[in-house]
């Protein structure tokens, strides 16, 4: 069966974002996006919201044609456009969409048909930023692990990870990384025991 693993990047206070949705705090560099590629690029499929995944239909399908596209910028873009994508939308259609599932009801059942589809290669679906969504698919316990990136800041509020929690969620740690720019990785699994 297909796992959701969700990947975010989190301040050391537990929030994703800013109040405003802001990034400018994430920490990236090379040393990370070159352990990241590695990961993503055993898996085929990437689960959004619709706010981060139109952030990244804006960017990604042509980021690799610019003439200052990095090294990063032409791997993701790759992987990206070959990449099945499904979001999480009460407003999209999937019209003109290629390589797009929209899941706009039935979260849980859908979610469950697509975690024991034996379509890809790939048994990891990564779940990129996206808090809102993240917190619809906690509720339906839903997602099977955490690839978290934790930033040394404390924002004092924001967007957090982790909201309206009913049950104790029980993990266990795989990995853990330091990076120089003092980024810490967190690879956890959901104990389903």
């Amino acid at each position: 069966m297909k796992k959701i693993i969700s990947f975010m990047h989190i301040s050391l206070d537990g929030f994703v974002a800013g109040p405003n949705g802001e990034l400018d705090w994430v920490k990236i560099d090379e040393e990370i996006f070159d352990h990241v590629g590695k990961r993503i690029r055993k898996s085929d499929a990437a689960l959004y919201g619709r706010v981060t995944y139109q952030m990244m239909e804006s960017y990604w399908p042509t980021a690799a044609d610019k003439p200052t596209a990095t090294k990063h910028d032409i791997e993701h873009s790759k992987w990206y456009s070959k990449a099945h994508k499904i979001v999480l939308s009460k407003t999209m259609k999937e019209e003109s969409l290629t390589n797009t599932t929209i899941i706009n009801e039935n979260l849980a059942d859908r979610i469950n048909e697509i975690k024991q589809s034996r379509t890809g290669g790939s048994e990891d679906i990564l779940l990129f930023g996206s808090p809102t969504a993240t917190h619809s698919l906690l509720q339906l316990n839903l997602i099977d692990g955490f690839w978290l990136f934790v930033n040394p800041i404390i924002l004092g509020r924001g967007i957090p990870l982790f909201v309206d929690i009913k049950d104790k969620i029980k993990l266990n740690l795989l990995t853990t990384r330091q990076f120089t720019s003092g980024v810490i990785e967190l690879n956890y699994t959901v104990d389903r025991k």
